[in-house]
């Protein structure tokens, strides 16, 4: 019980630590000084090696030159993951010619399950651009880290070992050609202003 209540706190502060920051971001209580401005950037992206949905070795390098989606999540999601890759992949397909070579990268949260023919099995019912990223647990943990994503084990007690939800950030994050943070949308965000988000930032 002690555990569960613990649990439930730090999900709090880092719902509330989110929050706060989108708050800063849109100026919410009032603009903000150059200083202050400064202060609130945070870092997000950073250099990774994993494995794509084909098994081979790919690197953050691979994917510049062009602009990132990028969505970290799992292939057992029951709602949140398919329904984001499903906007994701309507918003694509309205862009057509317009998406240019954008990479789409869904990246698990899952490894222990996730190996690439897992990911191959379930991107087949999306998009053909997403490409599907696994690793080991530490390069999974350090490429989370570095978009300031959280993610951890959901199981109930006395629960098969390999019966589990995965609780994680659903943020879709738009990385620039170089590989730097541009934006981010909600995983509630529709196809439409997803297709504006984009554009936005292209």
């Amino acid at each position: 019980m002690k555990q569960a209540r613990t649990v439930v706190a730090i999900l709090m502060l880092v719902v509330a630590g989110a929050g706060f920051w989108a708050a800063l971001q849109s100026g919410y209580f009032g603009p903000l000084s150059d200083s202050a401005k400064q202060a609130s950037k945070i870092e997000i992206g950073g250099p990774f090696e994993l494995v794509d949905h084909w098994g081979e070795k790919v690197t953050d390098a691979d994917f510049k030159g062009a602009n990132t989606l990028i969505f970290f999540g799992y292939t057992f999601c029951p709602d949140v993951c398919p329904t984001t890759l499903t906007n994701i992949s309507t918003a694509l397909d309205i862009l057509g010619d317009e998406a240019g070579d954008m990479n789409v990268l869904f990246i698990t949260v899952d490894p222990e399950r996730d190996k690439p023919e897992y990911l191959k099995e379930y991107l087949e019912h999306f998009h053909p651009a997403i490409i599907g990223l696994t690793g080991n647990p530490l390069q999974i943990k350090k490429v989370a880290k570095a978009y300031g994503v959280y993610y951890a084990k959901a199981q109930e007690d006395g629960a098969d070992e390999d019966d589990y939800f995965m609780d994680h950030t659903s943020l879709v994050f738009i990385m620039g050609s170089d590989g730097s943070y541009k934006a981010h949308f909600s995983h509630t965000s529709e196809p439409e202003a997803i297709v504006t988000k984009i554009k936005e930032h292209s």
